[in-house]
């Protein structure tokens, strides 16, 4: 049990776990305060180490020089530096440079935080287990829980740390190659048994007598390491496996262990990082792949704002939650950008038969970090390289390049995305959706999206929601859809249709979201009789064989409505948890009919209404479809059931497949976060061929040139970001100094098309710089 929290800064501490987070976390605590006794203990010996070298980026290496010049100096003095990144495919050697790495030996740099200690007081221990976490608790003001990925401390207090740990598909090892490497290297080696990959970069400079030291880590799907026989192999052999794996790469030169072992990576998230007067530090507290660098990075950072927080914050309870305040929200995104690196390695053979370039660049932006402005800052002629291959013209961003879906031509891949307004009146659209939809319109998006067109008045989610079910609906439609047509020539409309399920008869959204109405509810409908929220929402009817006939003949009778009021392409909503996504997820198909069971049989009815709707859609007309690529719920769709759900419309005739997730079950608990959702189409794409709309918090144009020239998706639908600018697209072209086809201002507006100029707040800049004794007698003269 943890002691009894200590008022006032801690006097006496104790640091569990001696790697850099435990050991730069008491240099710092005994610097700001030399009274302070402080002990750390590391069950290992002092030279013992696992892995080779680390990575630190210049905004760390600048906290470390602010806080202890000492340690800083000494670790400048040992660093390897580079800028370019090699990215090798298929035997062709791709650079880009301007990256900036800095890196040094593992042990170097715990011999250097070692000194530091002693320099200072700190006690340190080794091969030595720390007490009991409750122990030192007990005994001491302040317990740091620097132990690591398999802390003993989180273990014993997980009831109040409520750690989570998820396990990833790939293997991995931790080597090293007595040379230096001249860049950060990535390379693949495609054998019969699957494809597998090495990270690779150096961390220790050549010198008299020495070549220099790399770090290479090579890691594989569990699968492909299985079936190549490497998990019944021991360290030496595993590495010399490796070492003929990627004999070019090595210059046929040998790779050494270090107690290396295959292991599969885990990511560690905890629901809180102290209590009582234990605070967890570094991988105890959270973990990131090591594919973007940044455990020993986040290590460190954890250290300085711990160090600050105990400083700053006089009473140890509030230091603690200031240090949690400020470092979670950094971890989070790191965590986010490693999850999205870790999984495009783990799907890395869906990219191998990309051009060299455009695989290089997916590479370099896999984890959503490194965009395309970003590179395109670092490395000009990179970038300029990748997009000439894919084809891109001269000073044109890659979101403006047309796109043809069947009959429709796109002028850019941009996409208004649906968005429920909740302002009609008995589903009839009226000025305000001429004026929201005519705006974004005259906006620049390539294709415009209409909210959800419900298909029956039992088919609205609440009385506000927009219908296609009257000749008054289809006439109102087709006023908005003229309009912007007329005033923005070159603009698609599409319109998407869906029925509420058992998701409708609910308030408007700034009433109450998800709320039944308080008066004048409709019943519903679903696939099984299930209530969304329990306890709070309506119990829907399970549809039987005529309301399944009745449902689809609704919305094939809204789809003829459509293609009379002009629309460009129709949009099936199978997402959302509304009625035909409802069939797809069994979280809320239950039915035991040809229309429940199996991923096939819940596929059933919706492919049947996308087939119907399809035999009346204009044969020129494109038709997609939007899915929850995953239910964000234990037992629901996932992932790889996106992927058969995707194919199979695909197979049906959708032309392009909108990607969102979640919304289906009320319990869902999502993984937010910048452009979250995009892997999933990026999946979809890569792995079936078919062509994909992203969406998710995609929200600059920057992320939407890096998924559109990386391959990762062939529209961007963005929302909120519509709501908040109706002329994004065309910002987004004049911030990029951009004028063309892809972006046509329309005539009454094009005078609008620059920025306009704001006042200035620059000073004349000094033409004459003078000093010594010249400057003197030019003031004294």
């Amino acid at each position: 049990m943890a002691g009894p929290v200590t008022a006032g800064r801690p006097a006496r501490i104790a640091v569990v776990g001696g790697g850099p987070a435990g050991l730069y976390a008491a240099v710092l605590l005994a610097r700001l305060d030399p009274r302070r006794e402080i002990t750390v203990w590391e069950r290992n010996a002092s030279d013992r180490t696992f892995g080779f070298g680390v990575v630190l980026s210049d905004e760390t290496l600048g906290g470390i020089e602010h806080a202890d010049p000492a340690v800083h100096t000494a670790l400048s003095r040992e660093f390897v530096r580079w800028d370019d990144i090699d990215v090798v495919h298929r035997g062709r050697t791709l650079t880009s440079g301007g990256h900036g790495f800095a890196a040094l030996g593992r042990r170097r740099l715990l011999e250097i935080l070692h000194q530091r200690c002693r320099d200072l007081g700190v006690r340190l221990h080794f091969e030595a287990p720390a007490p009991s976490a409750a122990s030192l608790a007990r005994s001491h003001d302040l317990v740091i829980a620097a132990d690591g990925v398999h802390s003993a401390t989180r273990q014993a207090h997980a009831d109040a740390f409520r750690p989570r740990l998820t396990t990833h598909r790939c293997r991995y090892i931790w080597l090293a190659a007595d040379f230096a490497l001249e860049a950060f290297r990535f390379e693949t080696a495609e054998t019969a048994h699957g494809v597998l990959q090495l990270h690779g970069y150096p961390y220790a400079r050549p010198a008299p007598g020495s070549a220099g030291a790399s770090t290479v880590i090579v890691e594989a799907r569990e699968e492909v390491w299985r079936r190549a026989g490497l998990d019944g192999l021991g360290e030496q052999e595993s590495a010399d496996a490796c070492a003929k794996l990627f004999a070019d790469a090595l210059g046929g030169r040998p790779l050494r262990g270090n107690g290396s072992q295959w292991t599969a990576f885990r990511t560690v998230v905890n629901e809180r990082w102290s209590h009582g007067n234990t605070v967890l530090l570094g991988d105890a507290a959270h973990t990131a792949h090591f594919s973007i660098g940044s455990g020993t990075k986040l290590a460190v950072e954890d250290a300085l704002a711990l160090a600050a927080a105990l400083q700053e914050h006089p009473e140890l309870p509030e230091a603690l939650a200031a240090y949690e305040a400020e470092r979670r929200p950094v971890v989070e995104s790191t965590q986010r950008a490693a999850r999205a690196s870790l999984e495009w390695f783990e799907n890395l053979s869906l990219y191998l038969d990309q051009p060299p370039r455009q695989f290089a660049f997916n590479l370099l932006t896999r984890s959503r970090r490194v965009t395309h402005d970003n590179l395109r800052l670092r490395d000009t002629g990179f970038v300029s390289a990748v997009e000439r291959e894919a084809e891109v013209p001269d000073g044109t961003p890659p979101m403006f390049t047309p796109f043809r879906l069947r009959g429709l031509t796109l002028r850019n891949r941009v996409v208004v995305s649906p968005m429920d307004m909740y302002s009609a009146q008995d589903g009839i659209p009226g000025d305000f959706h001429l004026v929201h939809l005519g705006g974004r319109a005259l906006g620049g998006a390539g294709l415009v999206m209409t909210e959800m067109v419900c298909v029956s008045p039992r088919g609205r989610i609440t009385p506000g929601c927009a219908g296609l079910y009257t000749d008054t609906h289809e006439a109102a439609w087709r006023r908005i859809v003229d309009f912007a047509h007329a005033q923005s020539p070159g603009v698609a409309v599409g319109v998407q249709l869906g029925h509420s399920g058992r998701k409708g008869s609910t308030r408007l959204m700034w009433e109450g979201i998800d709320d039944p109405l308080p008066e004048g509810n409709w019943p519903l409908v679903a696939p099984s009789p299930l209530p969304y929220r329990p306890g709070v929402s309506q119990i829907p009817e399970a549809l039987d064989t005529d309301g399944l006939t009745a449902v689809r003949d609704q919305f094939v009778a809204a789809a003829e409505r459509a293609a009379r009021a002009g629309f460009d392409l129709l949009e099936l909503h199978c997402a959302h948890g509304y009625l035909l996504s409802g069939f797809l997820s069994p979280l809320t198909n239950r039915r035991t009919d040809a229309y429940g069971g199996s991923l096939r049989a819940r596929l059933r009815y919706p492919l049947e209404v996308f087939d119907a709707v399809r035999a009346v859609w204009p044969r020129e007309s494109p038709m997609t479809v939007r899915i929850s690529a995953t239910d964000w719920a234990e037992g629901g769709t996932t992932a790889e059931d996106a992927v058969t759900i995707a194919a199979a419309f695909a197979d049906h005739g959708a032309d392009a497949v909108d990607v969102s997730t979640g919304q289906v079950v009320a319990h869902e608990r999502p993984e937010y976060g910048r452009s979250y959702q995009a892997p999933f189409a990026d999946r979809i794409r890569n792995e079936l061929g078919v062509p994909v709309i992203a969406v998710g918090a995609i929200s600059s144009w920057d992320d939407v040139n890096s998924l559109i020239l990386a391959g990762r998706a062939d529209l961007c639908a963005l929302a909120r970001p519509h709501l908040y600018d109706p002329q994004w697209t065309l910002h987004a072209a004049a911030e990029q100094e951009y004028s063309g086809p892809g972006a046509p201002w329309p005539l009454p507006y094009r005078a609008g098309s620059r920025k306009p100029p704001t006042g200035r707040t620059d000073g004349p800049r000094p033409r004459l710089a003078l000093d010594g004794p010249v400057a003197d007698r030019a003031v004294t003269g």
